[in-house]
């Protein structure tokens, strides 16, 4: 058992660490921004950061659009691999690598429309913010950053295609090394376009935008051409949208857009917790902030181990394996299970250090909050890794409607209702807003791997095993 459960570890972790690593790499990509806009000054921050949540809930969403490409690049690359098998000598094989060209076309498509789209919406957005009553200051720094930003979403969005293509064919190792090569670009655009040096405009919080839009432009190229320097992915990577199936992109578009109402979904939970935790004063919302702020860094390595995991399920299940696909979602669990114990223990020893970076010239009363949180947070990581992974495995499945609906269940119907309660109702403050994330986390996480599980045993019984050749 503990022999089976290692092999399936290293077989997982082989796509799980490079996802994790460049997720945690993005992340200090829009650290970056963030620091070099608090440079500018207080105005110019909190123009920057309204700017980038919206486009930021934009790009989410259309990244969960696409999000089901990489599964179905595993199953068409599994179904080549078993119809070489099956047919070997002869031409049997060429049907799944035309499948695999056809859904990196459709994702291409999809990819362009909604970065075209996105665009339009978040410049609209901009001009919608001065009947919000914001500060007018702000709304104007706001709405010149979304100009710089928003050409940047369409090479954002070609990116993931392209990224969910290498990751569906389970060769993602070039993404890491572009993702933190992007940092340093990033940091250096950030730098010489705000202060204006070689002799270019002096451009303020608009360099910044300019300089993302730009890395994302980068990081896409770079992406697509280590990608035809690789044999294998080569010959299957064509970005002619002219020819893409239309088939093919209702398919994407129809797994994708329950995957983007999940996302859209969680982040309104939890911007609403922040709202709730402000009602509390500055020193709860300062601890809320911070304490999610770590939540949002660990959370990465759940989104690693749902993507790899999901991956696999879809490739296990185009081979017909499915006591495979079953083990994996105990090997998922098992590796986020270790990582978030090492965490946890953290966090109940040495809450203090943790905090340091976020609270250390904060007040006496903020710490004491967040310390707080922390040993909820300890637990709390654990049914929210669980909960990302579930919501993978049942992508695998190409069940992205349930991960929808079972998510809306335990957010909103019982996280939110529980966060309220705790937190008002109870008198509990913002240690109540935490403990109802927990219950809702705990809730959508036994929700969603009771469904997995049966929805496995269900496509078992209507799927026979392929025949061993």
């Amino acid at each position: 058992m503990l022999k089976t459960l290692l092999r399936d570890s290293r077989a997982l972790g082989v796509l799980a660490i490079p996802l994790i690593l460049t997720q945690l790499a993005q992340v200090a990509l829009t650290t970056t921004d963030t620091v070099m806009m608090g440079l500018l000054g207080t105005t110019e921050l909190a123009a920057g950061g309204l700017a980038i949540v919206i486009f930021n809930q934009i790009r989410t969403m259309g990244v969960g659009l696409l999000t089901s490409v990489g599964n179905r690049i595993a199953a068409a690359a599994a179904r080549a691999e078993r119809s070489a098998d099956e047919n070997e000598g002869s031409s049997g094989g060429e049907q799944a690598p035309d499948e695999v060209r056809s859904i990196v076309r459709a994702s291409m498509a999809v990819a362009t429309l909604a970065g075209l789209a996105g665009a339009v919406l978040m410049i609209l957005i901009g001009q919608a913010l001065t009947w919000l009553g914001q500060d007018a200051d702000v709304v104007d720094l706001t709405q010149t950053m979304l100009f710089a930003l928003a050409p940047g979403l369409l090479p954002c969005l070609w990116f993931q295609a392209v990224r969910q293509f290498t990751v569906g064919m389970r060769r993602p190792q070039a993404l890491l090394q572009i993702t933190i090569a992007s940092i340093a670009v990033n940091a250096g655009l950030n730098w010489i376009l705000i202060h204006g040096t070689f002799g270019l405009p002096r451009l303020g919080l608009t360099g910044v935008g300019i300089a993302t839009s730009t890395v994302y432009l980068l990081s896409f190229l770079a992406l697509y051409l280590s990608a035809k320097k690789d044999k294998e992915l080569a010959p299957l990577l064509t970005l002619d949208i002219t020819k893409a199936d239309a088939a093919t992109v209702k398919r994407l578009v129809g797994l994708g857009i329950p995957i983007a109402a999940t996302y859209g979904s969680e982040a309104g939970f939890f911007s609403i917790t922040a709202l709730m935790a402000g009602s509390f004063g500055p020193d709860a919302l300062a601890a809320h902030t911070a304490v999610n702020q770590l939540v949002y860094i660990v959370f990465q390595v759940a989104v690693g181990l749902s993507h790899a995991a999901s991956i696999n399920v879809s490739r296990e299940l185009a081979l017909g394996n499915h006591d495979d696909a079953r083990r994996l979602k105990n090997t998922a669990l098992a590796c986020a299970a270790a990582v978030m114990a090492v965490v946890g223990l953290l966090y109940l020893t040495i809450p203090k250090l943790i905090l340091a970076p976020f609270l250390d010239s904060g007040s006496d009363q903020a710490l004491t909050i967040a310390t707080h949180l922390l040993i909820v947070t300890a637990f709390l990581q654990f049914f929210d890794c669980a909960q990302n992974i579930g919501v993978g495995l049942l992508r695998g499945l190409d069940d992205t409607k349930s991960g929808f609906r079972i998510t809306l269940i335990g957010y909103w119907a019982v996280g939110l209702p529980a966060s309220w309660l705790l937190a008002y109702a109870l008198d509990l403050n913002t240690l109540g807003i935490w403990l109802g994330l927990l219950t809702g986390l705990a809730t959508t996480a036994v929700l969603l791997l009771r469904r997995y599980s049966h929805s496995l045993t269900r496509h078992e019984q209507t799927h026979a095993a392929p025949a061993v050749a």
